[in-house]
């Protein structure tokens, strides 16, 4: 099983959002957190160290993470999702992006 990590900038709407819908999937385990000192839940190495694979949902995300963490990658699958910030959490059309950028990973 693996053990998925959905990173956004605030963990306010989007990465909750997969974690909401991916939850109670048996293929994985999933957190999520935020690249901001101000989100709900700030990443953090220990988070980093967990996953198994990473979804940022987009490019400043992956910037912001190998920046902060870049001794601590290895050969994890850091992959973006390309959705941009105009969703409310478990917007109809958010929950779509999700599902059909991760399966293909999963």
């Amino acid at each position: 099983m693996n053990n998925i990590l959905f990173i956004c900038s605030k963990n306010k709407w989007r990465s909750p959002t997969a974690e909401a819908i991916f939850r109670r999937d048996c293929r994985m385990n999933v957190r999520s957190a935020g690249t901001s000192q101000k989100a709900k839940r700030t990443v953090s190495e220990k988070d980093i160290m967990w996953a198994d694979i990473i979804f940022v949902m987009e490019k400043k995300h992956k910037q912001r993470l190998i920046a902060q963490f870049s001794g601590i990658f290895g050969h994890k699958d850091l992959i973006t999702l390309d959705i941009p910030d105009e969703y409310q959490f478990m917007d109809v059309e958010l929950v779509e992006l999700l599902k059909d950028g991760v399966e293909p990973y999963i």
